[in-house]
Formats: C-alpha cells, sequence, structure tokens
C-alpha cells in the first residue's frame, strides 16, 4: 500500500514513510492510493468478532505487511484493551461511547496506534523523532498519555490558551517525561498553523524528524474507521440495514474515517457532519462554498475549528463534487444555547449524560430523523466529566469521575507562548541542540 499527496507533486510513499512525516512535502495530505474492500465473509462473522479481531482486519489492509500481522495483532489489543459499548438513549438513538479509554476521550484510540506504530519502527532503527500536535483539547491529552515515555520520542503540544476545559488541560500539562506542553495566546487554527509551517521549514526538516499526532497523519486516522464497524456489529440484523452516523466535527478526521470505512464496504446509509457555530463545512454542504474563517470559542471547545484539515480528504474520497458528498453527508450546526438545552432536555427524558459534543451530534441526528427513516448512532466522543461545569450546571447534579481515571493535583507545567512562527521555530532549534 502506497500514499499520495492530495497535492499530487511528491511521489506516494509507504505507510512507514507517511506517518513519519505525517505531512507530505508539497503540504498536501496522504492518502492510501486505493481503499481495499472486505470480502462479505467479513461482514457476515462481523457480530461475533471482538474489537481488537475486528480492528485487525480492518487495519491490516493499509499496512502491507510493513509490521507483521502477529506484531500487528499484539499492537492492536494493546491500543484497544478498552470497551466501545453502543448505549441505547431512546428507540431508534444510540451513542456510540468512545470516552473509555485512559483520556476519556475518541481519540485514544488513534493516539495509541499511532504511539505504537512509531515505537515499532523507531526501536528497529534507533531513530529519535519529535511528535508536534495541536489541539483544541483531546487530543492533547490523548497524545500525552498515548506517547508518554515513549523511547526515542518527544512531544510538543500547542493549545490555545484559556479554550480548553481546566480537565483537559490538567491532563496535557501535568504529564512531564517526554511531553512538553506549549499554551499559545491564540485559537487552535493558529496552534495549528504553527505546525503545519514547521513541517514546511526546511532548516527544521534537517535539524529534527518531525511527524505529527494530529488527525493529518494516517496512522491516528485509519484506526478511527475501526468503531464504525464494531457499532455496525453491534446493531440487531434490522437495524444494520439503515444505519446513520452523526459526528460531532472539528477538525473532520472522524468523519473521513467514516467515509473510508463506508468505501471498504460497511454499509453506513447516510452521516451527519455536525458543528458548532464554527459552521465551515456544513456551510459548504448547504451551498457549496468552501470558506475558512477565524474559529469562534465555544462550549464544545474540541470542535473550535474555522479551517478544518481533513477536508481535503474529504473531497478526495468524492473527487471535488459538492453534489456527491451533499448526497452521502448531511450538515447541521447548533448554537451553545441549543447545546445546553438539549444536555438538559436529553438528562430529563431519558436519563442519559451528553457531553457538550455529543449533544451538537444529537441534535443533528434527531432533525435527521424527522426528514428520514434510519438507526441513528451519535458518536459521543468524550466523557461528560472532562467538561463538567457545562454539564452539571443542566442536570443539576455532579458528573462522577470514571473509577479507571484518577483525579489529579499536579502542577501545571506548560509554556506560555505567542502565535510568532519565528519564536517557535527557535525554540524548536534549542531542542535540537539537546539531541
Amino acid at each position: 500500500m502506497k500514499y499520495y499527496s492530495t497535492n499530487g507533486k511528491v511521489e506516494p510513499v509507504s505507510f512507514k514513510e507517511a506517518i513519519f512525516k505525517g505531512l507530505p512535502d508539497d503540504n498536501g495530505l496522504f492518502m492510501p492510493q486505493e481503499i481495499p474492500s472486505l470480502p462479505s465473509s467479513f461482514f457476515e462473522e462481523i457480530s461475533e468478532l471482538t474489537l481488537p479481531e475486528i480492528g485487525f482486519e480492518v487495519i491490516k489492509q493499509f499496512i502491507d505487511g510493513e509490521i507483521q500481522d502477529i506484531e500487528l495483532k499484539s499492537l492492536i489489543e494493546d491500543v484497544l484493551s478498552f470497551n466501545i459499548p453502543l448505549k441505547k438513549i431512546k428507540n431508534g438513538v444510540y451513542a456510540l461511547e468512545l470516552f473509555h479509554g485512559p483520556t476519556l476521550a475518541f481519540k485514544d484510540v488513534g493516539a495509541r496506534f499511532l504511539a505504537r506504530s512509531l515505537s515499532y519502527f523507531t526501536k528497529q532503527e534507533d531513530k529519535k523523532l519529535t511528535v508536534l500536535v495541536a489541539t483544541s483539547g483531546d487530543t492533547g491529552s490523548a497524545v500525552a498519555n498515548g506517547f508518554y515515555n515513549v523511547p526515542n520520542i518527544d512531544v510538543i503540544i500547542l493549545y490555545p490558551s484559556g479554550k480548553v476545559s481546566k480537565f483537559q488541560e490538567q491532563q496535557m500539562t501535568t504529564i512531564g517525561g517526554n511531553i512538553t506542553a506549549l499554551e499559545v495566546d491564540g485559537t487552535f487554527d493558529d496552534c495549528q498553523k504553527l505546525v503545519k509551517d514547521a513541517f514546511l521549514d526546511e532548516e527544521l526538516k534537517s535539524a529534527l524528524n518531525l511527524t505529527s499526532a494530529n488527525s493529518i497523519n494516517m496512522a491516528r486516522l485509519l484506526p478511527q474507521s475501526v468503531y464504525y464497524f464494531y457499532a455496525w456489529a453491534q446493531l440487531s440484523e434490522e437495524e444494520k440495514k439503515n444505519a446513520v452516523f452523526s459526528i460531532p466535527s472539528g477538525n473532520y478526521g472522524n468523519l473521513s474515517a467514516g467515509l473510508i470505512a463506508q468505501r471498504m464496504g460497511l454499509p453506513i446509509k447516510h452521516f451527519l457532519a455536525c458543528s458548532n457555530t464554527n459552521d465551515t463545512v456544513p456551510m459548504y454542504l448547504w451551498n457549496g462554498n468552501f470558506e475558512p474563517k477565524a474559529s469562534v470559542a465555544t462550549i464544545s471547545n474540541a470542535m473550535d475549528v474555522g479551517n478544518p484539515s481533513n477536508f481535503v480528504r474529504m473531497l478526495e474520497l468524492f473527487n471535488g463534487s459538492h453534489s456527491k458528498m451533499s448526497e452521502s453527508i448531511t450538515g447541521y450546526a447548533y448554537t451553545d444555547e441549543s447545546t445546553r438545552q438539549t444536555i438538559q432536555k436529553v438528562y430529563a427524558l431519558t436519563g442519559y449524560i451528553l457531553d457538550p459534543h455529543g449533544a451538537v451530534g444529537y441534535m443533528g441526528l434527531i432533525d435527521y430523523l424527522k426528514i428520514a427513516n434510519g438507526t441513528g448512532i451519535v458518536l459521543e466522543t468524550a466523557h461528560p466529566v472532562k467538561f463538567n461545569q457545562t454539564v452539571e450546571e443542566e442536570i443539576g447534579m455532579k458528573v462522577a469521575l470514571p473509577s479507571h481515571v484518577e483525579s489529579t493535583n499536579l502542577k501545571k507545567r506548560s509554556i506560555p507562548f505567542e502565535k510568532d512562527f519565528k519564536g517557535f521555530k527557535r525554540f524548536l532549534l534549542a531542542l535540537s541542540q539537546t539531541y
């Protein structure tokens, strides 16, 4: 399997090269040259398979033997060592709970796979890597946990000051070790631009082996396809016929992964791209115009992205056709006020606690089911406790911390940073002198 750049100006590379590079040299994004179709027998047996077994069958299609099967199986069993249950909210509406991993967010799946894949290859070469990652919240904590004390890898996390929850900030700024957090005076888009500019800088590329842990990295994105298969496997035979996935969306890696799952043969009826007021992609789906804009802070902060990177992958999957994309995906966007009301209403009527991101996805699903039939699955991307202040105000009770997660009172350790590439470059070059 080779991976090409969406800009088409560089030669295709192997899986290993794609995840080491993170971004192609022509500033595109990597995509697999082909998306393999899984055999019908896989779907006939899928309800009997475990999550790691499904993960192995899906992911090995894109590795092409670069990680031997026996080692890949072990790696995936380690990555998917927690459950991803499908919970019924009400008739015809389910939540796929992606928050049972160590940092209580869906990004644990991709971050853990990327960390272990990079570790596998660096051990073979004794190669030092520097991972750069921009985060609007959950990516940072998932990457920090997934890469903590991984040999030969240093991680630098850039997050927007004052625009992530306290819980999220604690998870990525108190871990220490090989994890460094930069608190940027700006937005997520500013953080993401610093990372992208670093990958395009020739001096930095020659001084440091840089790679990314955002969903721009294929090893972050591909594993996220797995839980679409697992969710579908948990439905009844009748429900499987009309599965609709509603995805709370920020940088659109999760939705891109779902589209890949569909291209592999998973019979998904329709996708819903649900955003907060950062509605760049829903607006495109409505009117055909992609107009990036400055991000706006909301209570669903992991979705505060005004210029989503993975939109180019979505375009690639639909050959640049707005009409084809809008046939498969419906866009919705919602305000903070309606998000709060939904958290309150769903808890009052069903007892289910949505986080602010899941609430956005829930609203989109309910609006879609008013005009179309289907079995709806909302991707609950983060545990409500990560946004406890917002959630507790709406449900009138305390959200308990899951038993497998320890509360942290460790001292925050972050470096204040301006959104200035020259300063960021100086910091990285100084870091390279320690290697």
